[in-house]
């Protein structure tokens, strides 16, 4: 699991959406109430990046703390925010990095358990996921897919925003042009392939409401500091107070 589950340092969809189909300066901290400024819209810097799901080294995990304490603040539920709308980010999934193949199959394909993936070339894609072997990092449960053609199947493994679209809207994406949370919802850095079931369990609850198993509660935490601190979105106090717990919880730090 750990040779599957280590590659980077930073939901999948979130529930309802469909199975298939610039780092930013600190922010400083807002007035509560208030979301944090926006970044200018830009693409994802590298199309292969991923949140750090292996145990963070040292530096990675003083350097989440750092982005902690210097993120925007906001309240649970900001005044006069418009509603929360899916459509507001975008179809799922775009093709982003113009490989041809969309957010999903590029994300099935990174995260497999190495040698168990099955690909066919279908349209301008080359590599449309057909079967395979996961290990969900949420529940560490390992799914094996022989036919991910089958709605079932596909239903079963889910592309999770780690900082869920509705978790970012109230953050800052609100306030963000449609290019901007197009770019953030297809970000593959963001995303991550997750069980079907933990991903609803998830939903777009922060981490003071969710948490996954505990062997992998560092790396969530290094993970959402990194992307809310990329995409400059700001935090609330219950979710800092979660966050600096699940860092507790890194090796070294307890």
């Amino acid at each position: 699991m750990s040779l599957m589950l280590a590659a980077l340092a930073g939901c999948v969809a979130e529930p309802g959406d469909p199975p298939a189909p610039s780092p930013a300066p600190d922010a400083a901290t807002a007035s509560p109430g208030t979301a944090a400024p926006s970044p200018e819209p830009s693409a994802p810097e590298s199309s292969s990046s991923r949140p750090a799901v292996a145990d963070p080294s040292p530096r990675a995990v003083r350097r989440a703390r750092r982005h902690l304490d210097r993120l925007a603040s906001v309240e649970r539920s900001p005044d006069g925010l418009p509603d929360y709308r899916r459509e507001a980010f975008g179809s799922a999934w775009a093709d982003v990095d113009g490989n041809g193949c969309n957010q999903r199959d590029d994300v099935l394909l990174r995260d497999a358990v190495p040698d168990t993936v099955r690909t066919a070339a279908q349209g301008a894609c080359d590599h449309d996921v057909l079967a395979g072997a996961w290990v969900d990092p949420y529940s560490g449960v390992l799914l094996e897919f022989d036919d991910l053609k089958d709605l079932r199947q596909a239903q079963a493994i889910q592309i999770d925003h780690v900082v869920p679209l509705a978790e970012a809207w109230i953050s800052g994406a609100a306030g963000w042009s449609d290019e901007q949370r197009r770019g953030y919802a297809n970000d593959l850095g963001v995303l991550l392939a997750v069980d079907g079931p933990a991903n609803a369990g998830k939903g777009a609850d922060d981490p003071a409401a969710w948490r996954p198993r505990e062997p992998f509660q560092c790396a969530y935490a290094v993970a959402w500091i990194g992307i809310k601190h990329s995409w400059v979105l700001a935090a609330d106090a219950s979710e800092v107070a979660a966050l600096d717990e699940l860092l507790a919880t890194c090796p070294g730090e307890q």
